[in-house]
């Protein structure tokens, strides 16, 4: 009989989480049961999220964490085993997005894109898979790529190569850290509504975008939790590892 989340109790850092899916993660986390680390280096906004998480009775601790330094990635899993324990599972969600014609785009926007979307989530995930080897922890890691890592996107060029390093990652941890029990997978949003697209999406250009999907429609962070909630459970996704999963509402065959 398949068995559902098994997330109580269980200490999940999810990284990118003040604002965005990252936010929404956390919440569905900690609604769950989970003891969640909620890290990025916008303290302010965890602050409020970890109000509102404490307020319902969940377990949600602030962590700040800049993924674009290593030092800053392992100071803030030192603090989150210091409070809760050793991690079990890591959801390696922080990243930032760029949408520019390519003769537009910036050696500056180009490092940013990479620093934060690729160094940062090799390094966290590096982090937290080594500690769980090292403390026999057969633990999940679910990063958060993107259908632009899959398939070509307009004028998302630069991102679209970094979501793409994020997939091929995610199949090389998950090949390296089998023989460990450690589950490493990925899903792949198309758009997602978040405070941080919805003027764009309200514009004329968003609407017009909107128009040309496949439903007429983009998706919801709520759309995406079933499928985190089953690749951070232990036993519900024993033998899923290495999977690229796309979230996109048919974006990606259309």
């Amino acid at each position: 009989m398949t068995q559902g989340p098994d997330l109580k109790g269980k200490v999940i850092l999810v990284t990118g989480a003040s604002s965005g899916i990252g936010r929404y993660f956390a919440l569905r986390l900690a609604a769950e049961g989970a003891r969640v680390a909620a890290a990025a280096r916008r303290t302010d906004l965890l602050a409020s999220l970890a109000k509102e998480v404490t307020g319902k009775g969940g377990t949600l601790m602030a962590v700040p964490m800049d993924v674009c330094s290593v030092a800053s990635i392992r100071s803030a899993i030192d603090a989150v085993e210091k409070a809760f324990g050793p991690i079990e599972v890591l959801v390696n969600n922080a990243g930032i997005a760029h949408q520019a014609r390519i003769t537009d785009v910036t050696e500056a926007d180009f490092d940013r894109l990479f620093a934060t979307n690729v160094k940062g989530a090799f390094f966290a995930a590096q982090e937290c898979g080594a500690r769980m080897i090292k403390r026999k922890i057969e633990g999940r890691i679910v990063n958060t790529a993107s259908v632009a890592g899959l398939v070509t996107m307009p004028q998302l060029t630069a991102y679209g190569m970094t979501k793409a390093a994020v997939v091929h990652m995610t199949k090389l941890f998950a090949r390296e850290w089998a023989r460990y029990g450690i589950n490493v997978n990925a899903i792949c949003p198309g758009y997602v509504a978040t405070e941080l697209n919805a003027e764009f999406f309200d514009s004329e250009s968003g609407r017009k975008l909107i128009s040309r999907l496949p439903r007429g429609r983009i998706g919801q962070a709520s759309e995406l939790e079933g499928l985190l909630l089953l690749l951070a459970s232990g036993e519900a996704s024993k033998s899923i590892t290495g999977a690229i999963i796309t979230v996109d509402d048919g974006y990606s065959v259309s």
